[in-house]
């Protein structure tokens, strides 16, 4: 196994101006990550990694190439080869014949306009569907109902054994981008500037009949929709182009609440404004959307931020986490986050909450939460004691992961087995806990030589 121990801060890209990125020194104490493991055999960029179970994981790409990896080991366990274009979609599912031992399996899209089912227990090919219009963008598993979902110019409904169920009529070319699942048997689709929501029904005379219907168009989007969320069964959250977030009721699919100033430093007080004539598109642009039922974690430009679902606003933030884009967000246990960047570099995140003085004001201003300037005595007074109350957090940078040469696309987290990453640079990186892997080489070592020793007494 490779030992690398994770060094400096990253030296900022520009030399004309000074790069407002947090760094960090070579003692990252918090940052258990002080190993790594090179997984090579993509010929191109690494775009997705899906968690097969708890110590398998696949990885897919423009090579249109599968690699089945155990995340304990880096073993690589199968090789899949059957698509002739980039993977566009990867989803894990599972068979559910009651007549069959339950079966992993994945369903991988490409650019070739084909679906195929993989077993992943013998890296075979179940079956493939050629019979799409155009590029499948996304993939959705429907575990209760026993169904899956295709997304592209049309949406289309399969069951296990890939028989078409229904489809909608021909959207357009450029398509659903994004699903995600509601109750009562619906799913969002992200559709340019539009959510669609569709409820799957199935036929009453008890045949398997299916039938899906487009119930609503939600057109408050100014941009195209990026990132598509669900955090519970009461709400899902989405991002779009230009840096707006809604939250939306799961049930009525009414907008809840909304966030779209995320670059504005007047928003967000506490942290050192940047001198900027403009701002490009992409600086605002929500990337990923994550959630732990409290908050959303957002990867917005470069920054990441923290947006609470019961207060309806943003509690921190760091507006220039990394030097490029950032294309993933996850949250860990202990209040922290992972995020990975276009910059290559991968980053620990911890929330923290603010120690505030009896004295110091809190910082005001976040989602206009108390209106627009109303001058209702009585309602400013409720805000101020509001705010009083209210604790004040931070992130902190705590572990800087530098291994990969180019864009990190997204990451697998397996707890104590570690992190997976995969990026432009053709790799896939596994990240271990130093310590315990120091501890797990320590016994094996003492096992082998009391086994010897034991030979020993014997002869």
């Amino acid at each position: 196994m490779l030992r690398w121990l994770i060094g400096g801060g990253r030296e900022p890209q520009g030399l004309a101006e000074k790069s407002s990125v947090q760094t960090i020194g070579e003692e990252q104490i918090q940052n258990p990550y002080t190993e790594l493991l090179v997984l090579k055999g993509h010929q191109d960029i690494v775009r997705f990694l899906v968690q097969i179970d708890d110590c398998r994981f696949a990885s897919a790409g423009d090579d249109g190439i599968i690699f089945l990896w155990n995340a304990q080991t880096g073993e690589k366990l199968f090789e899949l080869r059957g698509h002739t274009h980039k993977i566009t979609a990867i989803a894990p599912f599972s068979s559910s014949d009651a007549s069959e031992e339950k079966k992993h399996l994945i369903l991988t899209a490409s650019a070739d306009r084909t679906v195929i089912v993989w077993d992943c227990s013998s890296g075979r090919q179940v079956q493939k569907v050629s019979c799409f219009h155009s590029t499948v963008k996304c993939l959705t598993v429907l575990q209760r109902l026993d169904v899956w979902l295709s997304g592209g110019s049309d949406l289309c409904v399969w069951n296990q054994k890939l028989d078409l169920l229904c489809k909608t009529s021909h959207l357009t070319d450029a398509g659903i981008s994004a699903l995600v699942e509601l109750p009562k048997n619906c799913v969002a689709a992200a559709f340019g500037k539009e959510l669609i929501i569709f409820r799957l029904i199935t036929s009453d005379d008890g045949s398997e009949g299916w039938n899906v219907l487009e119930v609503k168009r939600l057109v408050d989007h100014q941009d195209n929709i990026l990132s598509l969320v669900s955090v519970n069964d009461l709400t899902f959250v989405t991002g779009s182009h230009v840096g707006e977030l809604i939250v939306w009721d799961a049930l009525d699919w009414t907008k809840q609440a909304s966030e779209c100033n995320f670059w504005d430093s007047s928003v967000h007080p506490d942290v050192q404004p940047e001198i900027k004539l403009s701002q490009s598109p992409n600086e605002t642009s929500v990337q990923h959307l994550t959630s732990d039922e409290e908050c959303v974690f957002a990867a917005v430009g470069k920054g990441i931020y923290v947006y609470n679902l019961q207060m309806k606003r943003v509690i921190a933030c760091q507006r220039t986490a990394h030097e490029s884009s950032v294309l993933h967000i996850e949250k860990l246990p202990n209040r922290q986050l992972i995020s990975c960047s276009e910059d290559g570099s991968v980053r620990i995140w911890e929330l923290r909450e603010k120690q505030q003085l009896p004295a110091e004001p809190v910082p005001t201003g976040f989602f206009n939460m108390w209106g627009f300037g109303r001058a209702n005595k009585q309602a400013n007074q409720a805000a101020k004691k509001t705010q009083e109350n209210t604790p004040v957090y931070f992130l902190e940078l705590v572990g800087d992961l530098i291994g990969h040469s180019s864009a990190v696309q997204m990451f697998l987290y397996f707890g104590e087995l570690g992190l997976a990453t995969c990026s432009a640079d053709h790799l896939v990186i596994l990240w271990k806990d130093g310590e315990r892997e120091s501890r797990l080489r320590s016994l094996t070592l003492f096992q082998k030589l009391a086994r010897n020793g034991d030979l020993q007494v014997k002869f």
